[in-house]
């Protein structure tokens, strides 16, 4: 196979005409210039204040890293990622129609369906018959049903403020119209040629942005089937067809993040991965906002703007920004070998937001669409029932920092600016007795959702809080009720 060549990069200059300098516009440049530095270190000092570190600014514009991890590792964090704090990953490709694993995650049908020793495979035959090939599901990958604005309607109703999409798993389907999609058996091998016959990455992107969602996209590095990667040919593989492919979906659908994945079949060396860093946070559109995770090659929480932990229990890492990426279920692509025992309940999902939120990282939760385009309606409902709980309580979540204490017992806590909340897991006892907060006399407490405040006083050195006493119909909330205690946090 022949080198691909290079995408073209495109350069938007924008041209100011000179301004004639005279003393009332040397003036009016002076105003301007002081107001702009005093904003600025406004800001830097709120950021400070709020915990963010050096992370949470955006890259410097303009800055340039070299193609190693040494200059590529001093790059912070944009700062949009730490406030948006909850995102929805959606999986969706051909493995969508067999949608079926005996355990684990269905999105793997094509490896497991080839392994004998897999109950995959002896599902394959039985439903599919030996001379079934994979790439045949692309076909049947129908999509009749999708509606980008109905899945975009349903995350805004999560209250999810980001999304990564499957745009290239790692059977390489592309779900965007790209000469970069084949197989050994077929180049028939992206969405707008087979199955849904249409820009699905630029349906959802457009529909995302409508409703003020940031766009984002899963991308494998790897594809276990093109023939130069069975072949063994990797690095080959990488920079004629890796390489160009993630550049000319970064360059069409302009991500906010990317999810890398894939990593663990070679190293950032045969990957060329550094290069391909370099690229993306110098030249690509999306240099200075665009946030990626640490699968870059084998070993993970080493590079990368954010680790990502994967059904990790919402633990993450003390010193760097991090992501729970997970699904409702036990699969990320839809699994019809699950049953309802097999999702996890809104009460569930919660808590597993709220200490992810506590230990300082995000949460990326995970749906599964059906082959003809739908959301499964109990993935709709869990969806429906977190951003409920949010309108509520999203003060305490969005832009929310660690606190140095994480929790007490059913308590977890977190800050925004100086003030502290407590998240109760059960509703607390009366009163509710908390050791580490000493909120100064005269703090006004409050349960979100409620007008009232909460009377409270310091007993032997301990927070003591008169829990409301309300009817069911006059909670704020069904799950993890949570107080506000302002100036508490330092």
């Amino acid at each position: 196979m022949r080198s691909m060549s290079p995408l073209n990069r495109h350069l938007r200059l924008s041209i100011y005409p000179k301004p004639k300098t005279n003393s009332l516009t040397i003036m009016i440049m002076q105003r301007l210039m002081f107001t702009s530095l005093m904003m600025a270190s406004m800001l830097a000092e709120a950021a400070d204040q709020a915990g963010t570190g050096a992370q949470a600014a955006a890259p410097a514009a303009g800055r340039k890293y070299s193609p190693n991890w040494e200059s590529i590792d001093q790059r912070p964090l944009p700062g949009w990622f730490n406030e948006a704090k909850f995102g929805i990953f959606i999986v969706w490709g051909p493995y969508s129609v067999p949608a079926y694993a005996p355990n684990g995650y269905a999105e793997w049908y094509w490896k497991r369906s080839l392994d004998d020793k897999d109950a995959t495979r002896a599902f394959h035959l039985k439903h599919y018959g030996k001379d079934f090939k994979y790439e045949q599901f692309g076909a049947m990958l129908t999509g009749e049903l999708f509606d980008a604005d109905f899945w975009a309607d349903i995350v805004a109703k999560s209250g999810a403020k980001y999304i990564s999409f499957s745009v290239n798993y790692h059977d390489g389907f592309a779900m965007w119209p790209t000469k970069y999609a084949m197989t050994a058996n077929t180049n028939q091998w992206n969405a707008m040629v087979t199955g849904p016959k249409r820009d699905v990455t630029g349906e959802l992107r457009t529909a995302m942005e409508k409703r003020g969602i940031k766009f984002g996209i899963y991308y494998s590095l790897m594809e276990w089937y093109h023939p130069l990667w069975a072949a063994g040919k990797r690095e080959q593989f990488s920079q004629e067809w890796m390489h160009p492919k993630f550049k000319e979906v970064v360059a069409n659908y302009e991500p906010w993040c990317i999810f890398l994945d894939g990593e663990w079949q070679s190293t950032d060396k045969v990957f060329h991965t550094e290069e391909l860093a370099a690229w993306l946070y110098n030249e690509s559109s999306v240099k200075d906002r665009v946030v990626v995770n640490d699968r870059w090659g084998s070993g993970r929480a080493k590079h990368g703007d954010i680790y990502s932990s994967e059904y990790g229990g919402g633990q993450g890492w003390k010193d760097h920004p991090w992501q729970e990426d997970r699904g409702i279920g036990e699969s990320y692509g839809f699994n019809r070998h699950e049953n309802f025992a097999h999702y996890n309940s809104v009460a569930k999902l919660i808590d597993m937001l709220t200490k992810c939120m506590m230990n300082g990282g995000n949460l990326l939760l995970d749906i599964g669409p059906t082959a003809d385009g739908r959301i499964p309606v109990i993935m709709q409902d869990r969806l429906v029932q977190i951003g409920e709980w949010l309108a509520v309580n999203g003060e305490a979540i969005y832009g929310s920092r660690p606190w140095r204490v994480t929790h007490e017992g059913d308590v977890r806590y977190t800050t925004k600016g100086k003030d502290l909340y407590a998240i109760c897991m059960k509703w607390p006892g009366n009163p509710l007795v908390l050791n580490e907060p000493k909120p100064a006399a005269g703090t006004v407490i409050t349960m979100l959702g409620l007008k009232e405040p909460v009377p409270w006083e310091m007993k032997d050195g301990k927070l003591q809080i008169q829990t409301p006493q309300l009817t069911v119909d006059k909670l704020p909330c069904q799950h993890a009720w949570i107080l506000k205690i302002p100036g508490a946090a330092p």
